[in-house]
């Protein structure tokens, strides 16, 4: 049994996520089937995206938070497997965002993932670089998948 590659928290990425990349496969009439493996756990720093002051209705009964921004230190579009080429960010997915002890941070409560972590999708991401151009980190903005299983 393979050890997937495990990123160290600290004070600056103090939880950890997974990461998965698609086998891309093309059937006999074109459509695209995309079967899911993950990669890695990476360190990150994720939490809810900002809501505006006088976002929320006093006529919404249940506002689901599907928007949660991060940074991490790694370029998320560069697998870990040796000899691999960018991803585009269509093609990467996190799962199970959890403290550096373990506990999930985002759960599915209904639905064929009930009790697993929240799929998420790639919806915006930027290098941010240091004084010198070095890059410091990678910001990105995750947006909830509509399609909440893993094939």
């Amino acid at each position: 049994m393979t050890m997937l590659p495990c990123d160290a928290t600290d004070l600056y990425f103090p939880m950890l996520a997974d990461v998965y990349y698609p086998d891309i496969t093309q059937g006999q009439y074109g459509e695209i089937t995309k079967s899911w493996n993950i990669d890695r756990t990476i360190a990150a720093h994720i939490e809810p995206f900002p809501k505006k002051s006088g976002e929320i209705s006093p006529q919404i009964f249940l506002q689901y938070k599907d928007l949660l921004i991060g940074r991490t230190r790694y370029d998320l579009r560069l697998p870990s497997y040796s000899g691999s080429t960018s991803e585009a960010l269509t093609n990467i997915m996190i799962t199970n965002i959890r403290t550096s002890m373990g506990q999930a941070l985002h759960l599915e409560t209904a639905g064929p993932r009930a009790g697993s972590g929240t799929l998420y999708e790639i919806a915006s991401y930027d290098a941010h670089y240091a004084p010198y151009g070095d890059i410091d980190y990678y910001s990105f903005t995750l947006r909830r998948s509509e399609n909440q299983v893993l094939s």
